[in-house]
């Protein structure tokens, strides 16, 4: 069996990218709903509802629990990354993105006294407990339904 005929049948592997496009897809929607407009970039954009993160290793988790047991070491190691990929998204990123905010606003500054700037920094990083929530839900219900 090819390397690609294993990974396309890697169960867990595909509980975790199927929860993290559909977190993707969802952010879509939220926006089109809230905008009235497409932005096809949020595919592959950080932060926003809900996190593709949390949802991403949680459902990893979930389906790691589900297929090979709830008290085995492999269950184990899934839910520790995934409260490191979630504590980051929530605490640290989001810190990141909060100091971005503040120092494209001072660059403004800047550009105004006539320095030119080449680019803002990216504001949107991290997540709010709710959106990390959001993403927890989905990867135990994606997880659920595919395992």
């Amino acid at each position: 069996m090819s390397f690609f005929e294993q990974v396309m049948q890697n169960r867990i592997l595909l509980t975790a990218l199927v929860s993290w496009a559909l977190a993707q897809l969802i952010k879509i929607l939220i926006e089109l709903i809230r905008t009235h407009q497409l932005n096809w970039r949020l595919v592959f954009a950080t932060g926003g509802m809900p996190s593709s993160h949390s949802s991403l290793v949680v459902a990893l988790a979930t389906a790691v629990g589900l297929t090979q047991g709830f008290g085995s070491p492999l269950f184990a190691v899934a839910v520790v990354l995934a409260f490191v990929v979630m504590y980051d998204a929530q605490g640290i990123r989001r810190q990141a993105g909060n100091q971005a905010r503040i120092i494209n606003k001072m660059l403004q500054n800047v550009e105004k006294a006539g320095i030119k700037v080449d680019k803002n920094l990216k504001e949107l990083l991290g997540h709010t407990p709710i959106q990390v929530l959001g993403g927890t839900l989905l990867g135990i219900i994606v997880a659920l339904l595919m395992n």
